[in-house]
């Protein structure tokens, strides 16, 4: 096979057509010299893989042939610029196939299409693959890695540039918690799987095309920016530009929370992230994250939170106006129940010191840098439950009918916006 039609499948991959990925890697033979190693060092993250309930998730919901197709993809790459095409093919093909099975189009195997499970783990799963890989000529498989996450990710997703068409950006989580339970879910990221291109009719009677990344539950991501590659495309001027931004996360049990107000601060220590990562803040002693460019301790949302606490089925929609202080001239922290007050340093916005309040302050202090006059916000959905009691059980119909609720009420809370 020659490069140019190699270049070829992959670029058809880029496209969404998973037959072309895969069939040219299929015909080729893996090159002389190109090898898998039986191990390698796996983080906190990839040796939750050891479960098999974990990966039972790419097994039992129809995509485990990307997990099987892909070290023989690696292996069809000649060189540092191949294997870079290789991870951006693979990763967009397992992000549209994770779409597709959410939206109905691929078959879903013996699991929930609206499961974000599959989608999860076996991206992990395939990261595996990708450390195990030894090729036949240097490659950086660190910053393979960071090209694949971010396509299988969501991120480099276009808005259709068809007239008086609205657009509508969105970001998700993984799963999290996983130590205590890996068959846990996150309600948000099956929300937005469901939605990642889909049309919505807003209150207004517009149209407007919803775009959807997942984000990583790990700190390390955050510090390297991926927020602002997530959401700089549809903030800059231009076609992409978006008429309104919010991330969304999991929160409270029962309720739908607005978050009145992001804060600067992480604080959330000791808990940890998906591989079991400090922030290094707590509530005594909050930190800035690293990288962080200048902004204001505190961005209020500028959601149209009117409307959107006007949908109170099945779940009821609040405000959440609290935040947590340290105030101008003392150093102890303060909860304020009605938001800052004026030259305070933040310690928590109203989703806390963690990645959900970081994500919405990270993408909104960005949107005031490049377009403030976008609405933007965090949407907090409510917990996920209804796993069986049965550990060996993935999933249950009560689980099931949850995330369905949850998915359907965050687009209803959309497509209350009137742009």
């Amino acid at each position: 096979m020659t490069l140019l039609r190699r270049t070829a499948g992959l670029a058809a991959a880029l496209t969404g057509t998973l037959a072309a990925l895969l069939a040219p890697a299929a015909a080729q033979a893996a090159p002389a010299g190109c090898r898998t190693a039986d191990t390698a060092v796996a983080d906190a993250e990839q040796a939750r893989l050891q479960d098999t309930r974990t990966t039972a998730f790419t097994e039992r919901s129809g995509l485990a042939d990307l997990l099987r197709g892909f070290p023989a993809a690696l292996c069809a790459a000649r060189d540092a610029h191949e294997a870079e095409w290789v991870v951006d093919a693979w990763g967009q093909a397992l992000w549209q196939a994770g779409v597709d099975r959410a939206q109905g189009r691929r078959p879903s195997g013996e699991l929930p299409a609206l499961d974000d499970r599959p989608l999860y783990w076996t991206r992990l799963a395939m990261t595996v693959r990708l450390a195990r890989w030894q090729p036949g000529f240097e490659a950086d498989h660190a910053a393979l890695r960071a090209r694949f996450e971010d396509a299988s990710r969501g991120l480099g997703g276009r808005f259709s540039t068809a007239a008086g068409l609205r657009r509508i950006f969105v970001s998700g989580f993984d799963p999290y918690g996983l130590d205590t339970e890996p068959r846990r879910a996150n309600p948000s990221g099956a929300a937005v799987l469901r939605l990642d291109g889909q049309r919505i009719t807003l209150a207004d009677g517009s149209t407007a095309q919803v775009r959807a990344v997942v984000l990583p539950v790990r700190y390390g991501d955050f510090d390297k920016g991926i927020v602002e590659r997530a959401f700089g495309p549809h903030l800059r001027p231009g076609p992409q530009t978006a008429d309104l931004i919010t991330s969304i996360s999991q929160g409270y049990p029962g309720k739908f929370t607005l978050e009145a107000w992001a804060g600067r601060a992480r604080s959330a220590d000791p808990a940890t992230d998906n591989v079991d990562a400090l922030s290094g803040g707590t509530v005594t002693d909050p930190v800035d994250a690293p990288g962080l460019a200048a902004g204001p301790e505190f961005i209020r949302t500028t959601l149209p939170t009117d409307a959107m606490t006007a949908v109170q089925q099945p779940y009821p929609v609040l405000l959440n106006t609290p935040v947590t202080e340290i105030p101008a001239g003392s150093t102890e922290p303060v909860f304020r129940p009605d938001g800052p007050t004026p030259g305070s340093r933040a310690v928590a916005g109203g989703g806390g010191g963690y990645l959900s309040n970081e994500v919405a302050y990270r993408s909104n202090r960005l949107r005031l840098d490049l377009a403030p006059a976008v609405p933007g916000g965090h949407l907090h959905t409510p917990v996920l439950t209804g796993l069986p009691e049965e550990q060996d059980r993935l999933t249950a119909p009560g689980f099931e009918q949850n995330e369905a609720a949850i998915a359907d009420q965050v687009r209803a809370v959309l497509s209350s916006a009137r742009l």
